[in-house]
């Protein structure tokens, strides 16, 4: 009898109580059911012309690992979580809540309220929910905070990430997908940006980031670790249905549309001085579902190649302040005032991304990041 069919037995027998012990590929596995249930199965997928069918469906589930997303509460990582559930992984999501909201996981995922600093409630994850790979999600965002509070950057991004890096490590788990930022690239002169540019992070949340990515490299090169590192550009709108909510309303779209919306009386442009068309800084913006469907494409990319890669997601286009707010202003057809400040620490003047490397080699590109649908998603994402 062959594993799949065993697979089906033990999967069909979880509901039941009393049993038999079989084994599967040489591990023990307690399958919960009679000797009679046993062979009325056996007897019953014999004759079922559907069987081979469903077992065919059975092993492309088996061939997808079981996915644990950190982070998974908040804003990308509840939107990637619907999309691996969508996608038929089975997903496990593990997140405290101080940013992440609890409605934004997917119903269909296990969700742990817990946190990375907690190494035993890891291995305990990792181990009891059969993982397979990580999303590495969890973090702290914020670059004007980072300045403020630097200690907190770095115990959550990079003391954590090594205390998840350990618990893998203990418990076998070998693939990794870390979010990283642009914000490890700081000031750059040529743009668009390569991932092979030096790395200058003007700000602490860079700095936690590009510490992070190292210390992956690291169990890559040293504990047969597998990783996918992707540098996010800005990350904007939502799932159409407006139903995960943002975490971080203090980023530039979240507060142009709260100022349509009457929430505001005004956006503050934080510098309109800079090198740059209109003097207002200059970003890369890219859709959220544009983001989540690459990390779906990076997936089987982790057995193939080297076993370290670095990809920028983004558009190749960049965005002025003063063009986002106008093109709000034109697609809600809503008048947004503005107000100019004084320059933030820690802003780069422009950050775009060149995405040639994750265009040629995941075949990847962008089909949600024009501005009208960012602005529009966005919108009922905040009026929902």
């Amino acid at each position: 009898m062959d594993n799949i069919y065993l697979q089906e037995l033990i999967w069909e027998a979880q509901s039941r109580g009393g049993g038999l012990i079989l084994n599967v590929d040489n591990q023990p596995a307690a399958v919960v059911l009679t000797v009679d249930k046993y062979n009325e199965l056996l007897n019953h997928a014999a004759a079922d012309p559907v069987a081979p069918a469903a077992r065919s469906q059975y092993a492309m589930n088996m061939d997808k690992p079981k996915i644990l997303v950190t982070g998974g509460a908040g804003y990308i990582g509840g939107h990637l979580v619907k999309q691996l559930c969508d996608a038929n992984y089975e997903v496990s999501v593990i997140d405290n809540l101080s940013t992440g909201k609890r409605e934004n996981v997917d119903s269909r995922a296990k969700f742990v309220e817990g946190d990375l600093a907690d190494e035993n409630l890891l291995r305990d994850v990792l181990t009891a929910n059969g993982i397979g790979a990580v999303f590495h999600m969890a973090a702290s965002i914020e670059v004007e905070e980072s300045v403020r509070q630097p200690d907190k950057y770095f115990n959550n991004n990079v003391v954590n990430t090594a205390k998840l890096l350990l618990a893998m490590q203990e418990t076998g788990v070998k693939k990794i997908i870390f979010s990283s930022s642009a914000a490890v690239y700081g000031e750059q002169e040529q743009q668009p940006i390569s991932e092979t540019a030096k790395l200058r992070p003007n700000n602490p949340y860079g700095h936690t980031k590009m510490l992070g990515e190292k210390l992956i490299r690291y169990f890559c090169q040293h504990a047969g670790m597998r990783s996918v590192v992707f540098r996010y550009f800005n990350a904007c709108g939502c799932d159409f249905d407006g139903k995960i909510k943002p975490t971080h309303e203090s980023h530039l779209i979240p507060i142009v549309l709260g100022v349509a919306a009457g929430k505001r009386p005004a956006i503050t442009v934080y510098g309109d001085d800079y090198n740059t068309t209109d003097g207002t800084c200059l970003r890369d913006y890219v859709h959220v579902l544009d983001i989540c469907h690459a990390h779906l494409l990076a997936l089987p990319a982790l057995d193939q190649g080297d076993s370290f890669k670095i990809y920028n997601i983004g558009t190749g286009k960049g965005l002025s302040v003063k063009e986002i707010i106008n093109g709000a202003s034109e697609t809600l057809n809503k008048i947004i005032p503005m107000e100019i400040g004084t320059r933030r620490a820690g802003d780069a003047p422009a950050t775009v991304a060149d995405n040639t490397k994750i265009s040629r080699e995941l075949d990847f590109s962008c089909e949600y990041s024009d501005l009208p649908t960012i602005i529009n998603t966005s919108w009922k994402q905040i009026n929902g």
